[in-house]
């Protein structure tokens, strides 16, 4: 049965500061904090102390705050949007209804990622990126400032390869598709080579290999960790960076500016970016051969650690745990990875947590002698997939309906014209 809403108030009477707390569930300190911000008038009481307050005011703030209340996803977001794409539930997640992980470790990154476009496996499919495309990403990158961060230079090329391209505007499937396949492989070729010569051909983690470790001759266990981190990556589901890519399209921005939203959003330290944090810490804990004192500085600054946990995840992250298989298979991983281990047990102690694909990323980028914010541009990198997955699919829905409506709470019009 429904609840009931309680019976209107006496539109003439005031209620006391208690009265009007227990209408609005809240303690008496809440209801003048109301006050201050202007969601609720007070008048003071003639010859005592404390003030009354407007039934009808007290009653209309108490359906606004039902309304919010009621009004967040399971999920615990604040919105929910239809999607065929990916599903996270039990610590598993699955791409098009197949086991995401299974995927990653059996194919390519690029045939992961065309299995997100089209629900179609396309085998030994490799992205190939336009000389004229390269050409001109590659001049905007190289005249950024040498500190310039990942995020930064994929944006940067993004735009730039925009502008190479006269059918941007063009949002059909198959031209989508034609620019999905070109970008990813553009945005590679337009990074700076990691102390040698670049490397334009073959698979996609091995010409971004080349950007990011100044290692000249990696072994194919390695390359296949990068290849499968790709392949974990392409999508999560509605990221803070995918919804910026939705509302993007939803708007029917083309694909290009659709994809700079995503970058815009992905480099906070709450996604994106927190492999970087993970790898500093590895090191750290590599440095002192202990994980216990880094722990207790983190903790002593007040920061959280990271690469512990993750919100859709009450277990372990499947990402996490596939990645590790992977890089157990690697013998110079073999320090980093015990490290890993330390931060876990030592903060078990008082936050029973799991490694999450970020510390996993970590170990990767640090056993690989990749610099920092290596981890921050394979996820960018491997993200890109999925973006233009979640674009292609606004696309097909009706214009701007990723508009949602303000629960204003603000003070209460109309106001004085301010002096």
């Amino acid at each position: 049965m429904r609840d009931q809403e309680p019976a209107p108030l006496d539109a003439e009477r005031r209620l006391s500061t208690k009265e009007a707390a227990e209408l609005l569930g809240v303690k008496p300190e809440t209801v003048y904090a109301y006050v201050s911000r202007g969601q609720l008038s007070s008048r003071r009481v003639t010859g005592g102390r404390g003030s009354t307050f407007d039934a009808r005011e007290v009653e209309a703030l108490a359906r606004r705050n039902r309304r919010d209340s009621t009004a967040s996803s399971p999920s615990g977001g604040e919105l929910s949007v239809r999607t065929r794409i990916t599903l996270i539930e039990s610590d598993r997640y699955y791409y098009r209804g197949v086991d995401a992980v299974d995927l990653a470790m059996r194919h390519t990154y690029e045939e992961v990622a065309e299995w997100l476009w089209t629900g179609r496996m396309r085998p030994g499919n490799t992205f190939t990126a336009p000389a004229a495309s390269v050409a001109v990403a590659r001049r905007a990158v190289d005249a950024l400032p040498e500190h310039a961060a990942p995020t930064d230079l994929l944006r940067v090329a993004t735009i730039a390869a925009a502008t190479a391209d006269p059918l941007r505007f063009d949002l059909s499937e198959d031209a989508v598709l034609g620019t999905a396949r070109t970008l990813i492989p553009t945005l590679v070729a337009a990074l700076p080579p990691a102390g040698h010569d670049r490397r334009d051909k073959g698979p996609l983690a091995h010409r971004l290999w080349t950007r990011l470790s100044p290692r000249k001759d990696p072994d194919e266990a390695s390359l296949r960790a990068l290849d499968t981190a790709l392949a974990l990556l392409v999508d999560h589901d509605l990221a803070a960076s995918t919804l910026a890519v939705r509302v993007a399209a939803s708007a029917r921005a083309h694909t290009y500016a659709a994809v700079s939203a995503g970058l815009g959003v992905i480099e906070g330290p709450l996604h994106g970016a927190a492999s970087g944090l993970a790898h500093r810490l590895l090191v750290d804990v590599l440095d002192q051969g202990d994980a216990a004192p880094v722990i207790a500085d983190e903790l002593r600054a007040g920061r959280r650690i990271p690469g512990l946990g993750h919100r859709l995840y009450p277990g372990e992250d499947p990402r996490a745990r596939a990645l590790f298989g992977l890089l157990e298979q690697i013998p110079r991983a073999e320090p980093a990875l015990l490290a890993a281990r330390d931060i876990v047990e030592t903060t078990a102690r008082h936050a029973p947590l799991h490694a999450n694909v970020d510390l996993a990323l970590a170990v990767l980028t640090t056993s690989c002698g990749m610099p920092p914010t290596a981890g921050e541009t394979i996820f960018a990198v491997a993200r890109t997939a999925g973006w233009i997955a979640h674009a292609l699919e606004e696309y097909g829905e009706r214009p701007l309906r990723m508009r949602p409506s303000g629960l204003y709470a603000g003070p209460k019009p109309p106001q004085p014209l301010p002096e």
